[in-house]
């Protein structure tokens, strides 16, 4: 994990709400080296998804800076951005919403790979196979309907969907909150998994700092717009700092009991 594959510097985000500005992300700073999981934590309404998605790029910043695989990546535009955004996918916390309801499986896994040509038209059937059976799901799959799946398995697409595109760093925004206890674990294993095979590089946002622990090397703590503490992930659960990262470790008192 040395080098740094994403950096951000000065992040500043406000939105206009009944008529005043309120200040969404004030001075953010963040580093993501390649193959490392930053967990990025923090009650509802601390500007984690804001930030998740100024990074990607869905939402711009009124100040700052991002550099991803050593490119100013808020002045690409047209061809060079497309040709680089491939490399960084978001995987959002409703799957549902992520995806066109009338298409099938193959649908929508086949987009990116024609979008990108990252796959000739001849060779796309088998590697949409290929995809759906690397996150647990039958190729068979790729006929069913997206709304003929459940939410575990809709994740599990949108998983192979980002996949598809080969990326460095993939972005998890709340991603296994609307997923029972049993399908949040074994999208959290398949999540190490696949970084120990492909060396992707995570951003993983969530309010629930278990599952943020269970996946992250380590952690930001945000707080109104800020990031108040950042460290290993293992430190920050066990000797939090900052007063919200207090407020998350009591919030789950297990953790602070856990073993290494």
């Amino acid at each position: 994990m040395s080098g740094v594959l994403l950096e951000a510097g000065g992040l500043v985000k406000t939105w206009q709400a009944r008529g005043r500005q309120v200040a969404a992300l004030k001075d953010v700073s963040l580093a993501v080296a390649p193959g490392e999981t930053l967990g990025l934590v923090g009650r509802s309404g601390c500007g984690k998804s804001t930030l998740a998605r100024v990074l990607t790029r869905l939402t711009p910043p009124q100040a700052g800076s991002i550099r991803f695989r050593g490119k100013d990546w808020l002045s690409l535009a047209g061809a060079g951005l497309r040709a680089e955004r491939r490399h960084m996918q978001m995987v959002f916390q409703d799957p549902l919403a992520a995806f066109n309801p009338r298409s099938t499986v193959a649908g929508a896994l086949a987009d990116p790979l024609r979008l990108h040509r990252l796959v000739p038209r001849e060779r796309r059937a088998a590697r949409i196979g290929e995809l759906l059976e690397r996150v647990g799901l039958p190729a068979g799959y790729a006929a069913r309907s997206i709304l003929n799946l459940s939410g575990g398995q809709r994740q599990r697409v949108a998983i192979a969907r980002a996949l598809a595109c080969e990326p460095s760093l993939v972005v998890l925004d709340e991603a296994v909150s609307a997923l029972d206890v049993a399908v949040r674990s074994m999208i959290l294993d398949l999540l190490v998994d696949l970084q120990r095979e492909r060396g992707l590089a995570y951003i993983f946002v969530s309010h629930d700092l278990a599952a943020v622990k269970a996946v992250s090397h380590r952690i930001a703590v945000m707080e109104a717009g800020e990031i108040v503490e950042t460290g290993p992930a293992e430190t920050v659960v066990r000797n939090p700092q900052s007063q919200a990262a207090k407020d998350l470790v009591a919030a789950v008192p297990r953790l602070v009991r856990e073993g290494p």
